[in-house]
Order: structure tokens, then C-alpha cells, then sequence
């Protein structure tokens, strides 16, 4: 057909310029392995402005970001639609619908399932369902997506990588780390495999095998996004603090490898704090903040400009604690109450909560929360579980500080039946049966200071 090419997945697009097809193609590549060079795809636009598809994807980039520009291209998609190919407007119609304002995500997964049948190839349309799926807390739906492109893409690099996160987030582990490997064995920097075998590990602390093999991988990291730089050595000081090493590692990976992020030209800020943050809560949770000296007080002055708000959810209740517990509470107040005007019940309770904790009203943030409280089913504010399990973290210990011991014991027991290798847990654990006077108390100080002597010796 004159006029139309073939993009990286054998489909055709509407275009005659070479450096249009090869733009689309940098992009797609871009998303998939996490690049900080996403914007390659408004060199596409520049060279043929009559590309549909050149303008829905520069449109959806665009689209967080500065929403004149995304419209433009919107438009200019729109009034080239008639001579578009089958696969430009099928790739129109779910990307223009995801960019509206009063979207119905169950929509747009639908969408985007129904162009993914007619063109099961293409693996950047299935990325943007994994992550639609993701900020809607479903992996389920993400698994019955990559289920039905999978057979299409048998040895296709990145699409083992998505297999494997909606697999993990559904607790399916075992499936999960083959899925990651597998994925891991097509391409050796297909980065969300490494992060989705890093999760499995994780998960079942195997925080020594984590570390070697994250630190490994390291060397191939350095063009990957603030996020997912920063995100992967947010896991591996997490492996470190969970596995009771050192707390300067965990310091050294802050300040080295997340922090320093910011240093760089092209850092996205946001992205830097979400994993910074992540990180500072888990070492105030486990009473170690003063070995990190002010840092945390300089990160709150950073967060503190409403322009980092309202990102995304997940960031928006770490900022909330990091202003809360450094005494920026008016800056608090005001992003929590632009924060209950946007989250669902749930979600909303456990910002209010989280706020209470940063002030240390512990009595009162607990009073928020469901008896049963469990982060997971928070997962639509767009982290996973790992990410989520720092406000399981939190709960315990506004249990045993509000001298809840014994719903404590029953909780922090079912948690180590899931993880049994991870020594805070039983620390908890040890505190909660000494308030309660048992004798359980030693033997489980004693599990303790085996498992945190059995790492990084």
C-alpha cells in the first residue's frame, strides 16, 4: 500500500517518512524498558504532521504533562482519522478515550483489550493496559490481557516482564519468579523482569539473593527513568534494612543511588521523592531515623511546592506523612484536604490516619482505620504490595503503641506465616508478647536474632 509502512510489531501506519516509523519504534522501546528518553515520540509528529498514529502517541506522552500540546495533537490525529490504517484507528480510539477527562477506566481496559485481539503484536498498547490495570488496583485484569496476547509473543522481549508483576500481585509466586526469569533469560535488561524476579525474592526474604543479583544488574540501569533507576535501588536498601544489615548500606544507597538522582539534568523530581520517601518511612518505622541526620527535613522542604501534589496517590500519602512528622502542618492540612476531595472512603481514611501518625496521635490515626486493616486493599492508590506494606508496618505499631498487644500478636502471627524470614516481624512479634507477659516472648527474641545474624554477614 503507497504511503504506509510497517512499525516494530508488523503493523501498518499510515506514513512515507522513515524517521517517522523509526521515532514510533524508539518510543515503543522507551516504554517498555523504562527509558528516560520518552520523549522521542514527539520527533515523530515533527517528521510527517498527517501520522495518526505519530499524534495519539505524542498526545497520550503528553497528556499528564501539558495538556495545550496533548490536545493539539489530539486533534490533529482526529482530522487524519478517515485515512488512517485499521491498526492506527484502533490504536485512536483506546488511547483518545484513556486521555479523556471523564473516562471510565473499565472502559478503557476494555478498549484497549479489544484492539489487543485484533492486534495481539502490539506490546506498548499492552503496557498501557498493565499500567491502566495497576492505578485500578485489578492484576487480574492485567493477567487475563497478558494471557491473550501471550501466545503472539512467545519469545518477544519485555511481555515476561508484564506476565510476571500480574502474577506476583496476585500472590502467585512461584509463577511469577518462572514467568520473570524466563523473561530475564530473552533479554538481560529487560528491566521490569529484574524488578518483577526482585519482588519474588523479596517477598520470600531472600534478601541476600536479592541484593547480589539487583547489584548485578546495576551496571545496566544507567538509561532507565528516575523511577526505575531509584525504584530498583529503593528495593535493594529495602532488602538491606529488612535483612537487618548495616544501616549505613542502607544510607549509602540513599544518598549514592536515589538522592543523587536529582543531580542529573534530565531527573523527573516526583519520581525521585515516591522512592525516597518510600524509603525514609520504613527506617522511621523501625526507629532508625537519626542515623539519616536531616535528611528527612530536606526532603519535606523539597515537597512542601504544591507542584510534586497530586501526582499520584501513593506519593501524595508519603508527602502527607514527611510534612506531618517535620511540622509542616498547615502544607499538610492543605494537601489532605485536596487529597479527601479525590480518594474513595478507604483511601481517604487512611490519608487522615497516615496524617495522625506523622503527628504521633497514634490513638487517633488507629480510631480511622477498619479493625482489620490490611494495605492491600488500598492497591488503587497505584503502588504494590510491596510498596503498600510500609502501612501494614505503620498499623502494628499504632497497635502496640496504643497497647493493643493482643490484636497485635494476632495479626503480626498470621504475617509470619506468610514471611517467615523477616526478622522485624518477629521483633514485633517479641514486643507484643512482653507487654502481654508471655513467656513466648524469649524464644521469640531468640528466632529474631538468628534470622538478622543469618544475612549479610
Amino acid at each position: 500500500m503507497e504511503g504506509v509502512k510497517l512499525d516494530r510489531w508488523g503493523y501498518q501506519v499510515r506514513t512515507s517518512s522513515d524517521s517517522c516509523i523509526s521515532a514510533i519504534n524508539a518510543y515503543y522501546h522507551q516504554v517498555l524498558s523504562y527509558g528516560r528518553e520518552r520523549r522521542v515520540i514527539l520527533q515523530a509528529p515533527q517528521h510527517d504532521k498527517d501520522c495518526v498514529l505519530a499524534n495519539i502517541l505524542a498526545a497520550h506522552f503528553l497528556s499528564s504533562s501539558d495538556s495545550s500540546k496533548a490536545s493539539s495533537h489530539l486533534q490533529a490525529a482526529k482530522s487524519r482519522l478517515d485515512e488512517a490504517t485499521s491498526y492506527e484507528k484502533a490504536v485512536f480510539d483506546a488511547v483518545s478515550y484513556l486521555i479523556s477527562e471523564d473516562r471510565d477506566p473499565d472502559v478503557a481496559v476494555e478498549l484497549h483489550s479489544k484492539l489487543l485481539k485484533k492486534f495481539p503484536r502490539d506490546l506498548g498498547s499492552l503496557k498501557r493496559a498493565q499500567v491502566l490495570c495497576f492505578y485500578m488496583g485489578r492484576p487480574d485484569l492485567c493477567l487475563d490481557i497478558v494471557k491473550q496476547v501471550l501466545p503472539y509473543n512467545q519469545l518477544e522481549d519485555y511481555i515476561y516482564g508484564i506476565l510476571a508483576f500480574a502474577l506476583l500481585e496476585l500472590g502467585r509466586m512461584t509463577d511469577a519468579e518462572v514467568a520473570a526469569r524466563k523473561g530475564f533469560e530473552i533479554n538481560k535488561q529487560d528491566f521490569w523482569s529484574q524488578h518483577a524476579l526482585c519482588h519474588v525474592l523479596q517477598y520470600e526474604c531472600r534478601f541476600t539473593e536479592v541484593v547480589q543479583f539487583m547489584e548485578e544488574c546495576a551496571s545496566t540501569w544507567s538509561s532507565c527513568s528516575s523511577f526505575m533507576y531509584t525504584h530498583n535501588w529503593w528495593h535493594i536498601a529495602l532488602c538491606y534494612l529488612e535483612g537487618h544489615s548495616a544501616m549505613k548500606k542502607v544510607l549509602e544507597v540513599y544518598d549514592n543511588h536515589i538522592w543523587k538522582e536529582l543531580e542529573k539534568p534530565d531527573a523527573v523530581s516526583p519520581e525521585v521523592y515516591l522512592n525516597a520517601l518510600g524509603l525514609l518511612l520504613r527506617v522511621y518505622v523501625r526507629g532508625e531515623l537519626d542515623v539519616f541526620g536531616d535528611r528527612l527535613k530536606i526532603l519535606a522542604g523539597c515537597v512542601t511546592d504544591q507542584a510534586n501534589w497530586h501526582l499520584e496517590w501513593h506519593l501524595d500519602l508519603l508527602i502527607l506523612w514527611a510534612l506531618a512528622v517535620t511540622g509542616e502542618l498547615s502544607k499538610a492540612e492543605d494537601l489532605l484536604k485536596g487529597l479527601k476531595s479525590r480518594l474513595e472512603e478507604f483511601s481517604s481514611l487512611l490519608a487522615e490516619a497516615v496524617y495522625e501518625y506523622g503527628k504521633g496521635n497514634d490513638k487517633k490515626a488507629l480510631e480511622l482505620l477498619d479493625p482489620d486493616f490490611d494495605a492491600s486493599l488500598c492497591k488503587m492508590i497505584g503502588a504494590s504490595d510491596e510498596q503498600l506494606d510500609v502501612f501494614n508496618e505503620v498499623w502494628y505499631n499504632m497497635l502496640l503503641n496504643t497497647a493493643q498487644a493482643a490484636k497485635a500478636i494476632e495479626v503480626l502471627e498470621q504475617r509470619i506465616k506468610k514471611r517467615e524470614g523477616a526478622p522485624f516481624m518477629w521483633r514485633l512479634l517479641e514486643r507484643a508478647y512482653s507487654m502481654e507477659g508471655r513467656e513466648e516472648a524469649a524464644t521469640v527474641g531468640e528466632k529474631a536474632r538468628k534470622l538478622e545474624a543469618a544475612y549479610f554477614k
